[in-house]
């Protein structure tokens, strides 16, 4: 098959004072994603549709979060990496759809520098990145600001 479709999802913890960084974008809100890297759930959502959609695992498996070689790293170079693998492969990305879930910050400002993130990380065209946003109406962790949902799906093509 020369095209195929990948689907990621990530979910990171809101913790207080702490860096939100989304689609490589540093967001202004009191609280942000904890995790090993960056947490950019965005982008590690991304990072696991392209992956599975070439057969290639996960981001847990290329970039362990108990590796202290990925300790804070950007996540935009873990989005360059895992595109490294695909076109290792022989793909190359067609386009991606995203979708964050998050009660606060309003994303909408930010998601043109986002799409300009993750189109220089790729070498794709912006017009081949789609990002949404929706809120949890405060209902379950996302509504009550304890946690941020991302999820990503992609075409890929087999180019060699």
């Amino acid at each position: 098959m020369r095209i195929k479709v990948g689907f990621g999802f990530d979910v990171h913890q809101l913790k207080e004072n702490h860096p939100f960084v989304v689609g490589g974008v540093t967001l202004e809100h009191h609280k942000g994603a904890f995790g090993h890297s960056d947490a950019d759930v965005l982008l590690h959502a991304i990072c696991d549709a392209l992956l599975g959609a070439a057969n290639l695992r996960d981001i847990g498996f290329h970039f362990k979060n108990t590796d202290p070689q990925w300790k804070d790293i950007s996540s935009v170079i873990l989005l360059q990496e895992s595109v490294k693998l695909l076109r290792e492969k022989g793909y190359e990305v067609g386009n991606i759809d995203a979708m964050l879930c998050l009660e606060a910050p309003k994303i909408n400002p930010y998601i043109p520098q986002m799409q300009e993130n993750i189109a220089s990380a790729i070498g794709i065209s912006v017009d081949d990145i789609s990002i949404k946003a929706t809120t949890g109406e405060q209902m379950g962790f996302v509504g009550r600001e304890e946690g941020v949902v991302a999820y990503a799906v992609c075409l890929i093509e087999k180019i060699s």
